[in-house]
C-alpha cells in the first residue's frame, strides 16, 4: 500500500514537471542543457565492459568519494565510473576534478519506468548509494536484477528513522535491496538493527578521508593579497539568518578588532543576492568572490559565492564557524575544517554530526555557542589566539587514510566476483 502510494505521488510529480522545472531553472537551481537527464535523456555514452555507478544527492556525498574514485579508477576491472547525484552544484564540483573513466549524470526522477529505462542504458555490475539517499523505485528495479548493492557511508539521523520506523515493514523491505551496509556512526548502526538489515560492517566515516586533491587548493592571489595585514574569521555553510547573526558579530568586533573582515560561505550559492541584499541595512562593505571588481580595503563581508573553494578558504583561515547549528536544522559536516587545522565554533543544533562533534570537543578545538553574545565573546578570543590545529589535522589525516582503505578491501571483495 505505501509503495502504492508513493508511487502515485512520484506520477503527481511528473505531471507538474514542466510547472516545477520552469520555476528551478528561473532559480539557477536546474542546468539549462542538462535537466533532460533526469527524465532519462542521456548526455553521456556507456563504455563496454564493467562499470559501477555511485550515487550521492549532492556535494557533501560527490566530495566524500572522491579518494575512492581517484583508486578505483586504477582498477583494470573497471572500465567506466558513473556518478550521479541530483543538484546542479554537485555537477559543478565534479568538473574541477580530472578523471579518466568516470563521467556524471543527473540520477533521474524515482518513477518505476523511468529507473528502468535508466538501468536497462547503464547496466552497472555494482551499485553504490551514498549517506542516506534512499530511492524505492530504483532500488527496487536493482534488487530484481540481482546487482550487488552497497549502502555506503550509511547515515539515518534519529528524525529520519523515525520516519521510517512509521512505516516498518515498508522500510524493512527497501533496506534489504542493500547487499551490504557501511553505517558512518554508532547511531546509524542501531538504527539499521531496527530495520532488519543483516549485513552490516562499521568502517568509519569516509568523509574524514576527502581529499588529496582539495588539500592542494589555495586562495588565488588576489584575495591573498587583500587578506594580508587582516584579522578575519570564516562563518561556512551558512543557512538563512545565519549570514544576518554573523555580520551582527562583525560590527560588534569591528569596534575593537583592527582591519576585520568576516568570510561568509553560504551552503546554497543562490541565495547570494538575497544575503547581500539582508546586509546592506547594515552599513557593511561587502564583496562577492565571484565580482571582477578589485577588492575594495575598506570590506567588511567577504562573500564566497562560488562552488569548490571551501576547502582553500579554510587553509587560509584559523576560526571557522559552521552552519546549519545556530538554527534548526541539524549542523553541516565540520570534517573539512578541522582537517586544516581550524578551530571549530558551532551552535546548539548539530544532531546531524553529534558523534564528529563528540571527537571534536574530546580534542579541545571545537567550542559550542548557544546565542550571537557566545559567538562573538568565542569569535573575539580566538582571533587574539590565532592558532590552528596542526596535531588533530594529523590525527584526521591518518584516520582517514585507514578508512579509505579499510573501504577499498571491501570493494576489492566486490570487485572480484563482476
Amino acid at each position: 500500500m505505501v509503495l502504492i502510494i508513493y508511487r502515485l505521488l512520484i506520477n503527481l510529480v511528473i505531471i507538474f514537471s514542466p510547472i516545477i522545472l520552469i520555476i528551478r531553472l528561473i532559480k539557477k537551481k536546474e542546468d539549462l542543457t542538462r535537466f533532460k537527464e533526469k527524465f532519462c535523456f542521456f548526455s553521456e555514452k556507456r563504455k563496454n565492459g564493467n562499470l559501477i555507478w555511485f550515487h550521492g544527492a549532492s556535494i557533501g556525498e560527490i566530495k566524500s568519494i572522491v579518494p575512492l574514485l581517484e583508486k578505483l579508477e586504477r582498477e583494470k576491472k573497471i572500465n567506466q565510473i558513473l556518478v550521479t547525484s541530483s543538484t546542479l552544484s554537485s555537477s559543478k564540483i565534479f568538473k574541477k576534478f580530472k578523471f579518466k573513466k568516470t563521467v556524471h549524470q543527473f540520477f533521474p526522477v524515482d518513477k518505476s519506468s523511468y529507473t528502468k529505462k535508466f538501468l536497462n542504458f547503464w547496466r552497472p555490475s555494482l551499485v553504490v548509494f551514498i549517506d542516506s539517499e534512499i530511492w524505492p523505485n530504483m532500488l527496487l528495479n536493482i534488487n530484481k536484477k540481482n546487482i550487488p548493492t552497497i549502502l555506503l557511508n550509511a547515515r539515518i539521523t534519529k528524525k529520519s528513522f523515525k520516519r521510517w520506523i512509521y512505516f516498518k515493514s515498508f522500510a524493512q523491505k527497501i533496506f534489504q535491496c542493500f547487499s551490504t551496509t557501511f553505517p558512518q556512526n554508532k547511531e546509524t548502526v542501531k538504527h539499521l538493527r531496527s530495520l532488519k538489515v543483516k549485513k552490516i560492517k562499521f568502517l568509519g566515516n569516509i568523509k574524514f578521508s576527502e581529499n588529496e586533491y582539495l588539500s592542494k587548493s589555495t586562495i588565488n592571489l588576489k584575495v591573498k593579497k587583500f587578506l594580508k595585514n587582516k584579522n578575519y574569521w570564516c562563518a561556512a555553510s551558512t543557512h538563512d539568518n545565519e549570514e544576518i547573526i554573523c555580520a551582527k558579530v562583525h560590527l560588534k568586533l569591528r569596534e575593537k578588532i583592527k582591519n576585520l573582515v568576516t568570510i561568509i560561505i553560504p551552503r546554497h550559492t543562490q541565495r547570494t543576492e538575497d544575503i547581500v541584499n539582508s546586509l546592506h541595512g547594515l552599513n557593511l562593505k561587502i564583496h562577492c568572490h565571484s565580482s571582477k571588481e578589485n577588492i575594495k580595503k575598506n570590506t567588511d563581508i567577504y562573500i564566497v559565492d562560488t562552488y569548490g573553494e571551501t576547502n582553500s578558504f579554510f587553509k587560509a583561515n584559523s576560526i571557522v564557524f559552521l552552519g546549519g547549528s545556530l538554527i534548526k536544522h541539524g549542523g553541516q559536516n565540520p570534517i573539512e575544517a578541522a582537517r586544516n587545522g581550524c578551530k571549530i565554533i558551532y551552535g546548539p543544533h548539530v544532531k546531524n554530526f553529534k558523534e564528529v562533534y563528540e571527537l571534536l570537543d574530546k580534542n579541545k578545538v571545537s567550542n559550542k555557542v548557544n546565542n550571537i553574545e557566545q559567538l562573538t565573546r568565542k569569535v573575539d578570543t580566538l582571533i587574539k589566539k590565532n592558532k590552528r590545529s596542526k596535531n588533530l589535522e594529523d590525527k584526521i589525516n591518518k584516520l582517514g587514510k585507514k578508512i579509505l582503505k579499510k573501504t577499498l578491501s571491501e570493494f576489492k571483495f566486490y570487485l572480484n566476483k563482476i
